[in-house]
């Protein structure tokens, strides 16, 4: 029996490459408004991805695109805040001690990203997975024209080409457009970072009372997303339902020339002799093969929107994930893309004037992230007045635990200095967000 193939339609008005939580939130939102969306997605969902700590602002993001319900339908484990070993200081973050009533959570990725895709498709997005775009040609008369490949028949590889108004590349890491136009460019600071990740059964998880727990006790006892400092980095561990993450940030020096095995080996060692992380995962068992490894770790595309293309999420800049910071900017850019991609179909003699606000407003979270995670503030896209611009804007809650977060690394004295200049310091108690990053004697573990 043949298996009916749908096939991928001539045009559109707008093309999106790439069903992560950039791509899918996008095709939702502009869904929902009537715009004929197409999405092409290289891989067949569910698919593993990194980043699976969510801070409570992404509600907001959900509630806008309507997928709230089916998000709290999953039973993600609720985390109940961080605890921090940097430098050997500890610092532990309540949530709850800053007024939130949704919870922050720990998801498993793949079925997170499934969830929102689908949620596009079943508002009127048309979504095609195992799609691989390879260019996209601007010279066309009608519009962007994009090549694919259509991988659905394991037996042949079709080429095929779909036209649109406007095009979005939500690619993530592979950055297609950045990469086309040549215009990616990795940070130039010294702080070169890449990823080691991979998956155990069993660890225990710290909670928010500083002591570890059964993976059994997850019902019952909130765990914290878990960070500590390592000799150039840092890492993560963060239980999820039925396995837990361990993820390694490292700078690019320490692993070259290694091999895939010769990595595993190196990941597994590290983790084994790291202080209080080898407790956590003394009775765990590693899961062969679930390693993963990311290089050229933080980037930014030099012009990430045009008059009919909008690069969005990791397909535009990267930063250190250590506030998890991820898919919150992924979120963050399709609200803002999509607004002015429906800006841009109903006024289109004002659409480069859209794009440019667009651009500003990312250019503004990605400083802000980049401020917080790397410390350093000088070039690499990041323009300063638009990140202050951005902190006089910002709901007070969600600014006040980011700056309570700052408080925990090595790295924030860039961050609170555009705080202090933009005049938001003086909203806030005095050393109010300073309290809210509660030092700690030491861990039981």
């Amino acid at each position: 029996m043949i298996e009916y193939v749908q096939p991928i339609p001539s045009k559109c008005d707008v093309l999106i490459i790439g069903g992560g939580p950039a791509g899918s939130s996008t095709a939702t939102l502009l869904a929902k408004q009537g715009v004929d969306v197409v999405l092409l997605e290289k891989a067949r969902f569910p698919r593993n991805q990194v980043g699976e700590s969510l801070i409570p602002h992404f509600w907001k993001f959900a509630d806008l695109t309507g997928v709230s319900e089916k998000i709290e339908k999953q039973g993600f484990v609720t985390k109940a805040g961080g605890i921090t070993v940097w430098d050997g200081v500890i610092h532990q973050i309540s949530f709850a001690q800053f007024g939130y009533d949704r919870p922050a959570l720990h998801v498993e990725r793949d079925a997170f990203d499934e969830l929102l895709l689908d949620h596009a498709a079943e508002l009127g997005a048309s979504v095609f997975q195992e799609i691989s775009v390879k260019a996209i040609n601007f010279s066309s008369e009608g519009g962007p024209q994009a090549a694919y490949y259509d991988k659905r028949q394991n037996s042949s590889q079709v080429e095929g080409e779909i036209a649109c108004q406007y095009v979005v590349d939500a690619s993530g890491h592979s950055s297609l457009l950045a990469n086309q136009f040549k215009s990616r460019q990795l940070i130039s600071s010294k702080l070169k970072f890449l990823s080691l990740w991979g998956y155990f059964k069993n660890s225990r998880y710290i909670g928010l009372d500083a002591q570890s727990h059964s993976a059994e006790s997850l019902p019952h006892i909130k765990p914290v997303t878990f960070v500590t400092s390592c000799e150039d980095g840092w890492l993560w561990h963060i239980i999820l339902r039925d396995k837990t993450s361990v993820g390694l940030i490292i700078h690019t020096d320490r692993t070259r020339g290694m091999d895939k095995s010769a990595r595993e080996r190196f990941f597994l060692e590290t983790c084994s002799n790291m202080p209080y992380l080898k407790n956590l995962l003394e009775p765990a068992s590693y899961i062969e093969d679930s390693l993963q490894f990311r290089p050229d770790y933080s980037y930014y595309s030099t012009n990430p929107c045009g008059e009919n293309y909008y690069c969005i999420g990791d397909a535009a800049a990267f930063v250190d994930p250590i506030f998890s910071h991820g898919v919150q900017s992924a979120f963050y850019n399709a609200a803002v893309a999509a607004v002015a991609i429906k800006a841009s179909l109903d006024e289109k003699k004002y659409r480069k004037r859209y794009s440019q606000i667009c651009e500003s407003r990312m250019q503004q979270f990605y400083g802000f992230a980049r401020a917080m995670a790397l410390g350093d503030f000088g070039g690499d896209g990041v323009k300063p007045e638009l990140v202050k611009n951005l902190m006089k804007g910002m709901p007070l809650l969600e600014l006040e635990l980011m700056l309570a977060a700052s408080e925990i690394t090595n790295r924030s004295g860039n961050f609170r200095k555009l705080a202090k200049e933009a005049g938001v310091l003086g909203a806030f108690a005095e050393g109010s967000t300073h309290k809210k990053a509660k030092r700690l004697d030491a861990l039981e573990l």
